[in-house]
């Protein structure tokens, strides 16, 4: 069989081309891909540099409206001076009678957040074991009268009065931590806060997590700056009102307008999640005979005024009264205007959104920080291998240089 040593040549240098080429494309093909990876990443880092360009514009024009509002309260507070006075001096007084009778109880858990609150001022809301805390449900409320407040502190019983109440699940992790064996890490949390202050901790605690509770889910009571629940008045078999139904429990706590909206991330205040949640749909009646002949349409409870107590449809709490010393503080009333409760909510809106945006803020921020990092290896990466490749390319060029030299 005769070869042709100039075909045999000839292929030989093909395969040669042929993977010289393969090789090249496959190099190519390899430095587009990461260039496009790295333009995409461009695009991503632009893309966060601009949202959080806007998300600060936002806060800038909320920062402004805010500081509108607090003046127009402030003008509002300025031209009712002595109204103003009067009622901040009793709900004070009132407010600090709570806090002395929580602060008998030591070795509470409550009493260690009053302590520190008493300390530190307002400055104890900004510290990282009580930024969470909303306060404790005795202070958190107030009722018109001294009775009401004996009533509900005694149908809520102490435990649940001295109660601390967080937004978040992450402040409740907060105020205990554990070690390594699940055991209870007395040096930080609010133990090792009340060790440093000389009141050790004693026995268990409670803790209410308002973004874990179920808010209240139908109407608001229209033009109500309480925002009071919207609920069905009880009707007995015969269609009637139950004589002597004075009201839901739930409606005649006072909440404080800071408090009456967003306070958690959907907007939802402490009526409709902390004191729903604590009272349900309590009916309040103004006898003992009164609250029993209502039996037949009372499903979450009742109380009368003269003492009487169901705690649930079928269980009743007979017996003498119990005094529970903490107890809601009594508000004075309030002679302030509906402008200025519906400027106060407008204010507290602008808080909860200004706080929503500063959330999204750093959340963009971690985001361009990871896509910057990824950027900055791929980047490197290209580099790399522009560099480890670029040897390989000139030395693909030299067979070719020959082939060319090489005569036929």
């Amino acid at each position: 069989m005769h070869v042709d040593p100039n075909n045999s040549f000839g292929t030989a240098r093909d395969e040669i081309q042929n993977g010289g080429l393969s090789r090249a494309e496959s190099a190519i093909n390899n430095s587009q891909k990461l260039q496009d990876e790295i333009q995409a990443l461009g695009f991503k880092i632009k893309q966060h540099e601009d949202n959080i360009k806007y998300l600060k514009t936002q806060k800038h024009n909320l920062d402004g409206s805010v500081l509108d509002l607090q003046v127009i309260l402030g003008k509002y507070c300025s031209s009712s001076i002595p109204t103003v006075e009067n009622e901040a001096h009793s709900n004070s007084r009132s407010e600090n009678e709570t806090v002395e009778q929580i602060l008998k109880h030591e070795k509470s858990a409550a009493a260690i957040l009053c302590q520190l609150k008493i300390r530190h001022g307002s400055q104890a809301s900004h510290l990282m074991l009580t930024k969470d805390v909303l306060g404790i449900v005795a202070t958190l409320g107030k009722v018109d009268d001294e009775n009401l407040s004996r009533l509900f502190s005694e149908y809520l019983g102490l435990e649940t009065m001295m109660a601390i109440v967080c937004k978040t699940y992450e402040g409740v992790k907060t105020l205990e931590t554990y070690d390594v064996e699940g055991g209870i890490n007395h040096h930080s949390g609010i133990q090792g806060l009340g060790s440093s202050i000389g009141r050790h901790l004693d026995g268990r605690f409670r803790i209410i997590c308002i973004e874990h509770l179920r808010p209240y889910a139908g109407a608001f009571v229209a033009d109500d700056p309480q925002r009071r629940l919207d609920l069905l008045k009880p009707r007995l078999p015969n269609g009637e009102h139950p004589p002597g139904f004075l009201g839901f429990a739930v409606n005649m706590i006072n909440v404080d307008c800071a408090n009456l909206l967003y306070i958690t991330s959907t907007g939802c205040g402490l009526r409709e999640t902390l004191f729903y949640n604590l009272f349900s749909r309590l009916q309040v009646y103004g006898t003992r005979a009164e609250m029993l002949g209502a039996l037949p349409c009372i499903t979450d409870g009742a109380l009368s005024l003269d003492g009487g107590m169901i705690k649930t449809a079928g269980v009743f709490s007979l017996g003498n009264r119990e005094d529970v010393e903490v107890r809601f503080p009594k508000s004075s009333g309030s002679n302030l205007a509906v402008e200025y409760f519906e400027t106060e909510k407008k204010l507290a809106e602008m808080n909860w959104k200004r706080e929503k945006i500063e959330e999204d803020i750093e959340r963009e921020q971690s985001l361009l920080n990871h896509v910057n990092y990824t950027f900055r290896i791929k980047k490197q990466a290209f580099i790399k291998y522009l560099a480890d490749s670029s040897p390989y390319g000139n030395q693909q060029q030299i067979p070719g240089e020959r082939e060319r030299g090489t005569p036929k």
